[in-house]
């Protein structure tokens, strides 16, 4: 029989997360099921409930759900914890683990795909939600020269400074009007590309020497890429870090993580 899985979120028609993880089902001879779920906004909870009365083992959590998904596992890792958002659910023995894998194939992705040394390099980080929420750690165990969270809400980056501030961590906020730069890697954390909108952030944030990522990811440029291609930096949309966060969490379902380059191409070639 095969073990169940599936990704959850609202809108969720578009997730390629079930094409992803069937390749690396295939890849690695692992017997899953792997589907979307649509998830009523209010009724994530019970939704939750029902996947795990249905005899599911694990899920992806997507947008808008990773801050509820925190709130209702019973146990939660380190990088999940530290976030305060889950995207990665684990069912066992009645309970609910979380942990957090955006953070991770994020810098997977722009470490190894995109061959960008996070080391030493000034970093801005746009958002203060869930998905800014799983990038901090792993971005400062990089050893960056300094975070700058920026946020339309200053306060509520300043929050999340207050969350991960440590000694020897360059980590700052503010909101988006108040932004210098150059820096030298800038991933926009926002949901505003979905709208097809642009954070407001002044254009010299980038510069020639700017890798500016965004977390969406389609079959064209995002509106933050281009702006940010017409300023002198190279662009580079979420879909490396999508298929990277998925072969964490597929490694924690399954104790084996898949090669992810050839997916990676094809997922770039269904698009």
């Amino acid at each position: 029989m095969l073990e169940r899985y599936c990704v959850i979120g609202n809108p969720i028609g578009h997730s390629k997360s079930p094409a992803i993880h069937a390749a690396f089902a295939r890849q690695t001879g692992q017997a899953i099921d792997y589907q979307r779920c649509l998830a009523p906004l209010d009724a994530f909870g019970a939704t939750l409930q029902q996947l795990i009365a249905d005899g599911y083992r694990g899920a992806n959590v997507t947008v808008p759900f990773k801050l509820d998904a925190a709130a209702l596992c019973t146990t939660l890792s380190a990088r999940a914890q530290a976030a305060g958002a889950v995207n990665t659910l684990l069912f066992a023995n009645g309970i609910i683990g979380g942990d957090n894998t955006d953070g991770a194939g994020l810098v997977c992705d722009i470490v190894r795909n995109a061959g960008f040394d996070i080391g030493g390099k000034r970093i801005l980080l746009l958002g203060a939600g869930g998905a800014a929420r799983g990038a901090i750690l792993p971005l400062l165990e990089q050893q960056p020269r300094e975070l700058v969270i920026a946020n339309r809400s200053g306060a509520t980056a300043e929050a999340l400074v207050a969350r991960f501030a440590a000694p020897g961590r360059s980590l700052s906020a503010c909101q988006f009007a108040e932004l210098d730069g150059p820096f030298e890697l800038v991933v926009n954390a926002t949901s505003a590309s979905l709208s097809g909108a642009i954070p407001p952030v002044p254009a010299i944030v980038f510069s020639t020497s700017t890798l500016a990522l965004d977390m969406m990811y389609g079959n064209q440029p995002t509106p933050f890429m281009d702006f940010a291609s017409g300023h002198g930096a190279t662009p580079r949309d979420g879909l490396g870090m999508l298929v990277e966060q998925a072969a964490e969490a597929f490694a924690l379902w399954r104790g084996i993580r898949p090669e992810t380059a050839m997916i990676l191409t094809t997922m770039r070639a269904s698009l």
